[in-house]
């Protein structure tokens, strides 16, 4: 009875066991500062969603502090969720890569996309920039080079194009993969659309956002960042990481 009631409530016990792993979301890095906040305005939505839970960023690159770093600073159990929307060098190698090597103890997640939640988040930022009915709709993606990117990509069209009731939603890529988002519009356009409308498949403000708006369209919406959505599925990739493990 007495070695009971010391472990949950004596001077030796660990409040820290009772607590769930860290979720560190692990994002690419941008030198544009505002990505990092969008990143860190994300999380303030997961921890609004999840009380109790804690939740870090970490960075691939250029922006701070990197994985090792905050892997180094975080004790107990750790649940990595990339911050990424669809597979590509960066999810099979770089952030398994980094997080083996700090701890190979964390449990690494899988990407976010693509997933409904992510086209009901598209669907609220169209609206926001203006999009109606009737207006085609291009899905920017920043683009990889690996096949199964783009194959993910054009599921998240298809999946947009059923939350917003559309025949068919076109994706564009910002790099590496044709359709250019330039060349999406044009071709939206030249099939008799009246207006155009770029849906931003992006987490956070950066290099590809800016370029977006030299596209061509009528309207470029918002990144994802912080939408109620985006949260959720964070907190999905989490939980079905915990499960796993």
């Amino acid at each position: 009875m007495s070695s009971t009631i010391g472990a949950t409530a004596g001077s030796g016990a660990d409040p820290a066991a009772d607590r769930p792993p860290t979720l560190l979301a692990v994002a690419h890095g941008s030198r544009d500062p505002a990505a990092a906040r969008m990143i860190e305005a994300l999380l303030r939505q997961v921890r609004a969603l999840r009380p109790g839970l804690p939740a870090r960023a970490a960075y691939l690159e250029i922006a701070p502090p990197a994985v090792g770093t905050a892997l180094a600073a975080t004790s107990g159990p750790v649940v990595a969720v990339p911050m990424l929307l669809a597979t590509g060098y960066h999810a099979t190698v770089d952030v398994p890569g980094a997080i083996a090597a700090a701890r190979p103890d964390a449990a690494v997640g899988r990407v976010l996309g693509p997933h409904p939640l992510l086209a009901e988040a598209l669907a609220d930022r169209l609206r926001q920039a203006g999009w109606r009915a009737g207006d085609s709709v291009v899905l920017a993606a920043a683009g990889s080079s690996d096949a199964a990117a783009a194959v993910a990509t054009e599921a998240q069209a298809r999946l947009l194009a059923t939350e917003l009731g559309m025949p068919a939603v076109t994706a564009g890529y910002a790099s590496t993969r044709e359709p250019s988002v330039p060349a999406a519009v044009a071709a939206a356009r030249a099939a008799g659309a009246t207006r155009v409308v770029i849906a931003a498949y992006l987490l956070a403000p950066g290099l590809f956002q800016a370029g977006l708006a030299g596209a061509g369209a009528d309207a470029v919406t918002e990144p994802l960042g912080d939408h109620p959505a985006v949260g959720r599925l964070v907190l999905l990739r989490y939980d079905e990481t915990r499960a796993i493990g």
